[in-house]
């Protein structure tokens, strides 16, 4: 298998639309954008304990509730309790739900799924804010984009 590089990287054009797919994200399912950043960061790191989370946490800005909110919306779950004698700590996985989001932005990253324009799919295409105006503008510019 080829290593990439960086040339093949911009090649892909991955990350030409990235802002718009994440606010598209993030708006549709409740999540601050900081959040589902995360969420990618531990979805590569597989399984995970609250102290890597705190780890991954230093470059976001500071949310005393962040880890709270994910688990109570079910992001994060338990993926191996501990048992205070054998296994000190819990073991958190990136849940199915989280998963399934993180891989249709790739898909859409890719072109291979369009960004969704009913009202019903898209919290954005409602327009109740000037910046849902503008990201419409965006997302009709991003599906008809052929060299994503």
């Amino acid at each position: 298998m080829k290593k990439l590089d960086a040339r093949d990287v911009k090649n892909l054009n991955l990350l030409k639309h990235y802002r718009i797919i994440r606010r598209w994200a993030s708006r549709n399912n409740d999540l601050k954008d900081a959040d589902l950043e995360l969420l990618i960061f531990l979805d590569c790191m597989g399984l995970f304990t609250k102290h890597d989370f705190e780890k991954g946490t230093y470059s976001y800005s500071w949310d005393n509730r962040r880890w709270n909110r994910l688990l109570k919306n079910d992001w994060i779950v338990v993926w191996r309790h501990r048992n205070r004698t054998t296994q000190k700590y819990n073991i958190y996985k990136v849940s199915f739900k989280a998963q399934q989001l993180i891989s249709r932005m790739y898909r859409m990253m890719l072109g291979e799924e369009d960004i969704p324009t009913s009202v019903r799919r898209n919290k954005i295409m409602r327009g109740e804010t000037y910046m849902d105006r503008v990201l419409q503008t965006s997302i009709k510019y991003v599906n008809t984009d052929k060299d994503r």
